[in-house]
Formats: C-alpha cells, sequence, structure tokens
C-alpha cells in the first residue's frame, strides 16, 4: 500500500504545477539570497521569466525550515490592504438594522477577516481578529493555511505574495510600512497589529519571517519598494541544472527514476538548448523550466523520443508558443 501523504504534500500529475515544496533544486545564488533577505529582514524579490520557478521557492524554503506558510496572488483587482486583512462593510450594515439587546455593544471584530501578512507576524492575534487577549472573546478565526501549517513553527512563517507587478501602484507603496516595521492597524476597530514575541528562545541574527514577492515586470514597480527589498533575477537554467531539476521531480512521480529517466532527461535538456537558439533566432519566447519539465513528464508517459517525428509534433505543443500579432496563442 503506498504511504499517505499529508495534503500539503499531495503531488503527482493530477498536480503539475506544485506549490508543496515539496521538490525544489535551489542554485548557490538562491540559497544565498535567501540568506540575506533573513539576515536583512528585507523582503525577497523574485523576478524572471513565467515558469522559472519564482513561485515555487516560498513553499520549499518553509518546508526545509518547518516553517508556516502562506500565499496571496495578486490579481488587478487587489485593493492595498487585502494582504493585511479585509472587512465585511456590507454584513455589519445588514446587522446594523437588527435591535440588539439594550447595553450590548456590536462586536466590530467579529467583521474582520485578517490578510496573510496578519498571519504571518501575528497568528495569536488573528485567530482573535484582533481582540485584546483575555477580553472579550467572538468568533474566533481559522487559519486559512490550517492543514500545511499543522505541525509547524508557530514563531516563524513564509509569505509568498505572487504577481504583484500585476496590481496598481499603490499596493506595493501601501506594504513599504507594514514590511519594514512589521505593524499596522485595522481602522474599522483600531486594534494595533505587531509581531508576537516568539514562544521559545530564537536565533536574533535572522529574521523569522521571510517574504518573497515575485513579479513577472508586466509593469515597473515603484524604486522605492525595489529598493526595501533584497533584489534576485533568475535566469535561465543551465543543460546540467534542468537535468537536475528533472531527475528531482521524476522521483515523485508514479514509479519513481528508472535506469533510462535521467538519459531521457539529459537527452531533452540538450533538444531544449537548440529550441532556445532557435526560438531566440525567431523572436519568439524561449521554453522555460516548468514547460521542459512538461516536455518529460509527456516523453516519459507517452514514450516518445527526442528527435522523431512525435517529438517535432511536441516541441509546438509544448516548448515553442508563438504569439499572434493579437496576443493569443497558437
Amino acid at each position: 500500500m503506498p504511504e499517505e501523504r499529508p495534503a500539503d504534500m499531495a503531488g503527482g500529475l493530477d498536480t503539475p504545477d506544485r506549490s508543496d515544496g515539496l521538490v525544489y533544486v535551489m542554485s548557490e545564488e538562491i540559497e544565498f539570497a535567501v540568506e540575506v533577505a533573513l539576515a536583512t529582514g528585507r523582503p525577497l524579490l523574485l523576478s524572471g521569466l513565467p515558469g522559472s520557478g519564482k513561485s515555487s521557492l516560498a513553499p520549499r524554503v518553509a518546508r526545509l525550515r518547518n516553517w508556516r506558510y502562506y500565499e496571496h496572488v495578486v490579481t488587478y483587482r487587489t485593493q492595498p490592504r487585502d494582504l493585511l486583512w479585509s472587512y465585511d462593510s456590507v454584513r455589519r450594515l445588514g446587522d446594523a438594522q437588527v435591535p440588539r439587546p439594550r447595553g450590548q455593544a456590536r462586536d466590530d471584530a467579529a467583521y474582520v477577516q485578517p490578510g496573510v501578512l496578519w498571519w504571518a507576524l501575528a497568528p495569536e492575534s488573528a485567530r482573535r481578529r484582533g481582540r485584546a487577549a483575555g477580553g472579550r472573546r467572538g468568533s474566533d478565526c481559522k487559519d486559512p493555511f490550517e492543514e500545511v501549517n499543522r505541525g509547524r513553527d508557530p514563531d516563524c512563517a513564509v509569505v509568498l505574495i505572487d504577481e504583484i507587478d500585476k496590481a496598481e501602484p499603490d499596493v506595493p507603496n501601501s506594504l513599504l510600512v507594514p514590511l519594514g516595521s512589521h505593524r499596522f492597524r485595522v481602522i474599522e476597530t483600531g486594534a494595533e497589529i505587531s509581531t508576537e514575541a516568539p514562544r521559545r528562545p530564537v536565533e536574533t541574527e535572522r529574521a523569522r519571517h521571510l517574504i518573497v514577492i515575485t513579479t513577472n515586470e508586466e509593469r515597473e514597480l515603484p524604486h522605492a519598494f525595489k529598493r526595501r527589498c533584497v533584489d534576485l533575477t533568475l535566469t535561465e537554467h543551465s543543460e546540467d541544472l534542468l537535468v537536475r531539476i528533472a531527475t528531482a521531480h521524476i522521483e515523485e512521480w508514479p514509479g519513481g527514476v528508472g535506469s533510462k529517466d535521467r538519459e531521457l532527461a539529459e537527452t531533452i535538456a540538450h533538444e531544449l538548448m537548440k529550441v532556445r537558439a532557435q526560438a531566440a533566432a525567431d523572436g519568439v519566447r524561449s521554453p522555460s523550466t516548468a514547460e521542459y519539465l512538461d516536455a518529460v513528464r509527456a516523453c516519459r508517459a507517452l514514450d516518445i523520443r527526442p528527435g522523431s517525428a512525435a517529438w517535432r509534433r511536441l516541441v509546438p505543443l509544448l516548448l515553442v508558443k508563438r504569439q499572434q500579432a493579437t496576443g493569443g496563442l497558437v
């Protein structure tokens, strides 16, 4: 019987875009950038082509260090304070129409929903929705990543803020103070939120929280924001590193690594270099590491050999995705 895995470790072919942190091959440059971010207490800003592994780093660091993990995917509709808290003013307005017993004050904290940064910095306060410790208790809030964080260090956390370049410039600007001071005020209730003291002795020369922010550089980030980050650009992986990455992933696929798997990964990595060169000559986007893994996955499952007729049909499906003049993919 196969070993059962917790929800945060589930993988396999049903989830090709891994976010469990189980597999990630870190270069020395990435490892050093993480250490610098922890030593300075600054967010780690990752840029690079889509598919280069930006979003997968944060859950990997959280797993390796056994730290709690939170993530927020930014969209064009993200508001500046969504990462800190949200407030259900519509429900609050509706409840205000309902008569209450004389002398019973309304619990405004009941309409507060803590965001990922609040959960990372002050989880006990987040559970109380900002109510004072030992004071009036109302409906507690549940950790949105409770399954992932069960058994992990309560004093330390990793937060992924994914694709921040999709937001309006006032979103990163509004995060300057909370990310720098690790404190903010909930406007609707007046609650002052700050980093909670650790429950046990911790290393004082390293930060207890790592904020990883990714950008696809669809728009320029404010200079004041970038200045306050450890800034790392992920470059295209070399042929040797691609093989290491593929081998690590194959170990987690059904069947594990077979005798021919490494040879297949090496052959496809070599072919990918040719595809990249041709893509550069044609002026189209170069295939990423994620697309390389898809090619390995497809060739392994369908018994496709690079250079064959099936391989030539596979290349435009997975590796070279040309753009029409309108911006659509063909």
